[in-house]
């Protein structure tokens, strides 16, 4: 059964959201990695070293496997953040700064 139908939830209209160049179907209050699960997609980044694919751990923020960049913007855990209409979604590669071995994401592995 559908999730939606047992929680009696009644969201408002889908929007669309980019992920990686390509439209993905969102509902508000759904979270990045919510969107992304749903749409069929269980990894977003790779790690700084070896290339490794990550997606969602804990789901709770307490990790930093699920870090995605968002609207040009890096190191966005997706389990926190919530879609919003338009928002360009891409696969983080390794610390999310273009040529920065610089461990900026020191917690993510």
């Amino acid at each position: 059964m559908n999730p939606l139908e047992l929680a009696g939830a009644r969201p408002g209209p889908a929007f669309t959201v980019m992920f990686d160049g390509r439209p993905v179907r969102a509902l508000p209050g759904q979270t990045v990695a919510a969107v992304l699960w749903a749409a069929g997609v269980t990894s977003w980044r790779t790690t700084r070293d070896e290339g490794r694919p990550r997606g969602v751990f804990c789901g709770i923020g307490v990790c930093f496997d699920c870090l995605v960049t968002v609207n040009d913007r890096p190191n966005q855990r997706a389990c926190l953040v919530p879609v919003r209409p338009g928002d360009v979604i891409g696969t983080q590669q390794g610390t999310g700064h273009a040529g920065a071995g610089d461990g900026r994401d020191s917690h993510a592995g």
